[in-house]
């Protein structure tokens, strides 16, 4: 029986944030995912990401096929929208009562070769589903969506119901105690973070490790599962910086957008007696560290 991998628990390795890392976090995070120049250029002041810098990031993605040049400013591309879907549906997955009953998906196909396998295996693990074996794939049926049939002619799709205990075979298919260690420390880490730079590397980091939560019925799960607190902590930063975005914000002018997964259409606030735009309080923060792979999207 095959362990799905998972984060590290200890030692968080945060990516470090290149201009283009942090464009894509705010537009990931925008709905719709489209930002005038002027809201880009002060968004990532708080970055020490200059102008300059800004317009050539720019430039390279459009080249690249990350962001489409519009009227307005910039959006994402077309290839980046489902990312944007997968993170909206981590931070809010959408579940059903569970009837103890297991979604199973069989793979069928013969004869691919090693990256269509690969290609393969990321779609199903990214439908939540974890590999029993070579070939096939599960998971409780308590998500509310279309039935996971994975790529047509590849795959067929099961209900069942496993003989051996349920929670033993999640126990078995997901290595929770190291996810959650991992959430938590997640949690400890934006806790005690003021920087906008690390803060918004922070978050990301959280949105990423949210993506890989399983999303298993309550009953499967260890005691003091962290991933309710981690999503409340994330949308908790969100409506601060949405208030930040909100017309007529303290500050003036256009706000600066300090956080990943922000729609610019949601409410919230910063809580009783804050009157201080969440990126202006702490002051912009070190200059963003350059990755060594451009190509990295978060």
């Amino acid at each position: 029986m095959r362990m799905n991998p998972s984060s590290p628990p200890t030692g968080l390795r945060l990516r470090p944030l290149s201009a283009r890392s942090v464009v894509l976090s705010l537009l990931l995070g925008v709905h719709p995912p489209e930002l005038p120049v002027r809201d880009l250029l002060r968004s990532v002041e708080p970055f020490g990401i200059a102008g300059s810098t800004l317009r050539a990031a720019l430039s390279r993605m459009v080249a690249a096929g990350d962001l489409v040049r519009v009227e307005a400013g910039y959006r994402l591309s077309e290839r980046l929208l489902e990312r944007q879907r997968r993170q909206d549906d981590a931070v809010h997955p959408a579940t059903r009562e569970w009837d103890g009953s297991w979604e199973t998906v069989v793979v069928t196909a013969t004869g691919r070769g090693p990256a269509e396998r690969a290609e393969l295996r990321t779609e199903l693990a990214g439908l939540r589903l974890a590999e029993l074996r070579e070939g096939v794939w599960l998971r409780p049926a308590n998500l509310r969506r279309h039935r996971p049939v994975g790529p047509a002619g590849l795959t067929q799709f099961f209900t069942a119901r496993p003989e051996q205990p349920s929670r033993d075979l999640a126990a078995a298919l997901w290595p929770l105690d190291a996810w959650a260690a991992t959430a938590v420390a997640l949690l400890a880490h934006v806790a005690a973070t003021k920087q906008p730079t690390d803060r918004l590397a922070g978050f990301a980091a959280v949105v990423r490790h949210l993506v890989t939560d399983p999303v298993l019925p309550a009953e499967l799960l260890p005691e003091d599962w962290p991933a309710p607190a981690l999503r409340a902590v994330y949308t908790s930063y969100r409506r601060e910086v949405a208030e930040a975005l909100r017309p007529g914000a303290v500050g003036g002018g256009t706000p600066q957008v300090g956080a990943p997964g922000v729609s610019r259409r949601a409410g919230g606030g910063l809580g009783p007696g804050s009157r201080t735009n969440p990126i202006e309080r702490h002051g912009p923060g070190p200059r963003a560290g350059r990755t060594q792979k451009e190509d990295e999207e978060r």
